[in-house]
Order: C-alpha cells, then sequence, then structure tokens
C-alpha cells in the first residue's frame, strides 16, 4: 500500500496545473509521513479572529469539533503541527496546538482524503466535513471550500449554506524552502468573515 500524502493526491487533483505552483511548495507537499515517522512544523499566528457570530457557533460547536472554530480573539503565539499518517489508512492526518494567551492549549485533528469521485475531503470531527476546491494563483496553493457535510454510515449529508460557519478560504503562500504563510478565511452568507487565522510557518527536525 502507497503511504499517503498530500502532495500525490494535490498533483491527481490539480493535474498540469501542479507543475505552476513554486518548487518549495511542490517538494514540501511531496514528503510523505511514514507511519510513526510524522512532519513537524512550528511557527505562530500574528491573528486569531472571530466575529460575534463566529464566537457563538465556536462555543456551541466545541463540545464536538474543539478548535475547529476556536471563538477566541488573540494575536502573536505559538503553533505546533504534526502531518502523519496511520498504518493500513490511505487518509492524512494533521494536528494542531494552539498555544494561546492565558489559556489552556487548544488542540485540533483534521484529517484529508479523496472521495470515491476523486474529490478532496477534510473532517473535522463526528463525521462533519467539507469538500475542497485547489487552485493555483501566483504559485501559490488556494484551497476553497465547495460545501459542507455531515457523514452518516458513509453517506453524505450536505448542509445548507445558511448553517455552516461560511466559505473557507485558505491561502498556503511561499516565503522560502523551510517557510510559508498561511492565512485561512471563513465568510458566512448573511454575517460577513466569522473566522480569521493568518500565520507563519517552517518545518522543523524533531
Amino acid at each position: 500500500m502507497m503511504i499517503p500524502s498530500e502532495g500525490e493526491l494535490f498533483k491527481k487533483i490539480l493535474g498540469p496545473a501542479w507543475r505552476q505552483l513554486h518548487p518549495d511548495i511542490q517538494a514540501r507537499f511531496d514528503k510523505n509521513p511514514l507511519p510513526g515517522k510524522p512532519l513537524y512544523y512550528t511557527g505562530s499566528l500574528s491573528e486569531l479572529r472571530c466575529s460575534r457570530f463566529g464566537k457563538l457557533l465556536g462555543y456551541l460547536s466545541m463540545p464536538f469539533i474543539k478548535g475547529a472554530l476556536m471563538p477566541y480573539n488573540d494575536a502573536d503565539f505559538p503553533v505546533d503541527i504534526q502531518v502523519y499518517s496511520r498504518q493500513n489508512c490511505p487518509s492524512i492526518f494533521k494536528r494542531r496546538i494552539y498555544r494561546l494567551h492565558a489559556r489552556k492549549p487548544v488542540m485540533f485533528t483534521s484529517f484529508m482524503s479523496e472521495s470515491a469521485k476523486g474529490e478532496v475531503l477534510e473532517y473535522v470531527g463526528m463525521g462533519l466535513g467539507m469538500k475542497l476546491v485547489l487552485e493555483v494563483r501566483d504559485g501559490n496553493l488556494h484551497f476553497e471550500s465547495d460545501g459542507y457535510f455531515w457523514e452518516l454510515f458513509g453517506v453524505r449529508v450536505p448542509l445548507p449554506d445558511v448553517l455552516t460557519p461560511g466559505k473557507t478560504f485558505l491561502c498556503h503562500r511561499n516565503n522560502s524552502s523551510n517557510q510559508f504563510d498561511i492565512r485561512i478565511e471563513i465568510r458566512h452568507l448573511l454575517f460577513g468573515t466569522t473566522f480569521t487565522q493568518a500565520g507563519v510557518f517552517r518545518e522543523v527536525t524533531p
């Protein structure tokens, strides 16, 4: 069984557009985390913001998907990321530890996989997830959500947009061979921007 990597999945989804990515980004995603040998990244968030509606959603969802929607406003705090695989599992897992000021660290784990239709799916917990559309712009990698769903017994049930946090926009922008920026914005159809995260990261050797 092939060891999974985000790069293999992204190459398949992007097709020829993969070659338009900055070579540093290609190399970064080409790394396959062996089971028991995760990849480590560290950095800091310069911005963590949520609107009043986002704060409400964050607190309501915390018992189910703690960390996916953080109902806090903070800045300039460390974040550690671990990317790993599991034996005989095609998914790629990403664990983030947010070390906010004056709060206990918040840990959030999601995993990414390919659907039978060749879609990129990211699951955030309790069967909740979103379909992601990938695009390359100016050599950087962009993700946009294309609908949220709740998966029950292998069946994906679409969620109405108005009942979700909003459309997710993520940009992975390259700075150097060992440093990159991440910016995430979630924008609701009625309530505007609900969540924002922005930070800079680098790969570290354990």
